[in-house]
């Protein structure tokens, strides 16, 4: 959602009804979709994202995320050819990502590459592209960065406390790569490149103020990440199940309160 609220609030002349019919693809269709079937083909029984004890998945999660896949692409070829492919492509690499034939997650690199482009750069470019009034292939390269460096600086996060059962699994993320602290210190990293991103877009188009918006709403999340990090480097057991999904509410709440403030001072 903070992707669609960013590159929504930079469109310059949003075509309302297409904007709504998107949100519905990507956050009622796509994402679930996209989730359910990661979940079919992991099979966890330790916790993951934001259940705690998952219930193995059946063959009818399977059938629902391909119904909801399908339903997705028939409402996309409402919003036009180009946002129709981008989608296609993006429930593609998700399949990729998952499927046990070819599970790019078990490639640390490129795993980690695949997820940070469709869910940050291709998530811009649709909702941007989908959402303006003349439907322009010009989309800011800035805005896409962006929110391909904010996606990629959080996603090693939710998987710190996986490193055993994705192990388990036969699976290498990008945190196991890293390691507890490797993993703090590159989103620390990544985070600061997106930050340095947003300033020069938002100096570009003279909307500085919007930055500093922006960075005091996401405050609470740099202090919690640093509380949590030094007790990650004194006690490994500290990334845990429950801290990371504190940490991903906190920042799922700080960030979506961002862009909406402003998306608030464009249209009201």
């Amino acid at each position: 959602m903070p992707v669609y609220l960013f590159s929504i609030s930079e469109v310059k002349a949003v075509e309302m009804q297409d904007a709504l019919l998107i949100f519905f693809i990507l956050h009622l269709l796509v994402y679930p979709a996209s989730n359910g079937y990661n979940s079919y083909m992991d099979r966890d029984e330790t916790s993951i994202g934001g259940i705690k004890n998952p219930l193995q998945p059946t063959r009818q999660l399977y059938y629902t995320t391909i119904t909801l896949d399908i339903l997705a692409i028939a409402l996309s070829f409402l919003i036009g050819i180009y946002f129709t492919i981008g989608l296609a492509a993006y429930i593609i690499a998700s399949r990729l990502y998952s499927y046990r034939g070819i599970r790019l997650k078990q490639y640390p690199v490129a795993g980690y590459l695949v997820v940070v482009f469709f869910q940050g750069a291709v998530a811009f470019f649709l909702v941007y592209h989908g959402s303006s009034e003349n439907k322009t292939l010009e989309v800011p390269v800035s805005g896409m960065l962006a929110s391909s460096l904010l996606i990629g600086g959080f996603y090693p996060l939710t998987q710190v406390y996986q490193h055993e059962s994705d192990k388990k699994d036969g699976v290498t993320t990008i945190s196991m790569l890293l390691g507890y602290q490797g993993t703090f210190i590159f989103t620390a990293i990544v985070y600061s490149l997106a930050m340095g991103v947003l300033y020069f877009h938002f100096k570009r188009i003279t909307l500085l103020k919007d930055f500093y918006i922006l960075t005091t709403t996401m405050l609470p999340v740099l202090v919690y990440f640093f509380i949590w990090y030094f007790r990650v480097r004194d006690d490994t057991s500290q990334a845990s199940y429950r801290n990371a999904m504190q940490m991903s509410l906190l920042a799922s709440v700080c960030t979506n309160l961002a862009f909406i403030i402003l998306l608030m001072r464009r249209f009201i």
